[in-house]
């Protein structure tokens, strides 16, 4: 499983990334004359939104080439480029205005270099805005999930060869102090506990939206994943998410997630 595999489903399952991008738009708040980059645009559904805040520039970046293709099939006309590329391989030069991270900052595999880079994109005065997971136990569902797939006898010795590929910070402090060690200074930072409530169906859903990409990526592992390990990853953590239903049959999805603003001087 990588971002390519998943990308024909992802707009459909993407429901927690499209909620907490509402939030990342409001305070960034783009004018209509702004340039705007989308880091980690996925299938580009929120690029499109974006489109039509402004009458400026607007560009998806995503490392995805399953991605990308889905962006670029999806963009119905619309004045977009999508790129090919990550947030650490990109040069643009003081070209934009706004820049977008949502749900991408967790998946930097050089964090630094790629803050750097948005810096160097940005126009002098143009902002960065992040929404992501934070803090190591960043959903505790997803975690127990995990949990039972390390010690069932059917996946222990594979899951024991996992690495974890996301990068995350504990506080609020820690994110303004990384970005501030980046060049910028920060204008409004916020972790957040949100609670949503989901059938387990919808909940693994999510999961397959995102974590799956991580969890079942043979990049992140020290051995050779096989068929059987596969299905029974996936079945134990159906399993997982059933048995953490509640009275009237739902579940309460916890994610802790940094909101944060910064501005280039």
């Amino acid at each position: 499983m990588d971002f390519s595999r998943i990308s024909g489903m992802y707009e459909k399952a993407a429901s927690l990334q499209r909620a907490a991008s509402d939030v990342l738009l409001d305070l960034l708040g783009i004018k209509d004359t702004e340039n705007v980059l989308d880091v980690g645009c996925g299938t580009g559904g929120i690029t499109k939104r974006i489109r039509g805040l402004t009458r400026g520039k607007v560009v998806g970046i995503d490392p995805s080439p399953g991605m990308i293709e889905e962006a670029r099939k999806g963009a119905g006309g619309l004045d977009v480029s999508f790129e090919l590329r990550g947030a650490e391989e990109m040069e643009y030069q003081e070209e934009f205005d706004v820049i977008f991270a949502n749900s991408s900052f967790q998946w930097f595999e050089a964090p630094e270099k790629a803050i750097w880079n948005c810096h160097r994109a940005l126009r002098k005065g143009g902002r960065i805005g992040i929404q992501a997971p934070a803090r190591n136990v960043y959903c505790p569902n997803f975690l127990q999930a995990i949990e039972m797939v390390k010690r069932d006898d059917r996946t222990k010795r594979i899951f024991s060869g996992f690495r974890n590929p996301w990068f995350f910070l504990e506080t609020a402090e820690e994110y303004r102090s990384f970005f501030e060690d980046c060049g910028f200074k920060v204008t409004f930072v916020e972790l957040r506990s949100i609670v949503t409530v989901h059938t387990p169906e919808e909940v693994f859903r999510i999961f397959s939206s995102g974590a799956i990409a991580g969890y079942l990526n043979e990049a992140y592992y020290d051995i050779e994943l096989t068929r059987d390990y596969i299905e029974h990853f996936i079945e134990i953590v159906k399993e997982a998410f059933a048995t953490q239903v509640e009275r009237d049959g739902m579940v309460r999805l916890r994610f802790n997630r940094i909101f944060l603003t910064a501005v280039k001087e």
